[in-house]
């Protein structure tokens, strides 16, 4: 699976959002992570999909959205931009997933499925054959800027095995805590997208730091 970058626009300085977007992209970041977050599935708030239609014309990075949000199936089609490269929900807000999967590909893009870090891989055994990427949260969703749970990177390897003796093609991006010193073990536990956020943004040279971790990535 080709490794990505994608950094989160969590963690970019909403008052200069267009130039934070295009400083690493401007290093090479292979998409921009969105995390939209309700005050209600996670104790925050964050953007909707206004925030995103002032990039589309000014940015040609894919937009990887990560919804931590109660009822997605209402909103996802508020997300589908022509930047959109693949929409993924929580496992834990989707009472009926299959659907919520099938909603998301009807719209042209491809589809994700979150998990919390206390949730366990066995809830994807019956949607893996459907979706496109696995997000393993490594954090508790809400805030940036957390400590990575260390339990994240056996669940990482249990899931690439999962997925390969399926004989499958599902991408596993890992969200949290990610920085340039843990980055290396979350790849060879077979992690293929990495989900920077405070680690790039909250840097002085965003540009610099994504650069670094293209070259940990192997570019």
């Amino acid at each position: 699976m080709q490794r990505l970058l994608s950094p989160s626009i969590l963690s970019a300085d909403f008052g200069r959002l267009y130039e934070d977007v295009k400083k690493v992209e401007a290093g090479g970041a292979h998409m921009l992570h969105v995390d939209v977050m309700d005050g209600h599935f996670v104790p925050n708030i964050t953007m909707g999909p206004v925030v995103l239609e002032g990039l589309i014309g000014k940015t040609t990075m894919p937009f990887d959205i990560h919804l931590m949000i109660e009822n997605p199936d209402r909103y996802v089609k508020s997300f589908v931009f022509p930047n959109t490269k693949v929409i993924s929900v929580h496992q834990e807000a989707c009472p009926h997933l299959h659907r919520s999967i099938q909603n998301i590909k009807s719209l042209g893009v491809k589809a994700g499925v979150a998990i919390n870090p206390a949730t366990p891989l066995w809830t994807l055994e019956e949607i893996l054959e459907d979706i496109d990427m696995v997000i393993v949260m490594t954090v508790n969703p809400g805030f940036g800027g957390q400590s990575f749970i260390e339990g994240g990177l056996d669940k990482i390897r249990r899931l690439h095995e999962m997925i390969s003796k399926r004989g499958l093609s599902v991408d596993i991006e890992v969200d949290g805590g990610v920085k340039l010193s843990n980055g290396k073990e979350l790849l060879e536990a077979g992690a293929n997208i990495l989900v920077a956020g405070s680690a790039i943004f909250s840097q002085n040279d965003p540009e610099k730091e994504t650069v670094k971790f293209l070259k940990l990535m192997g570019y």
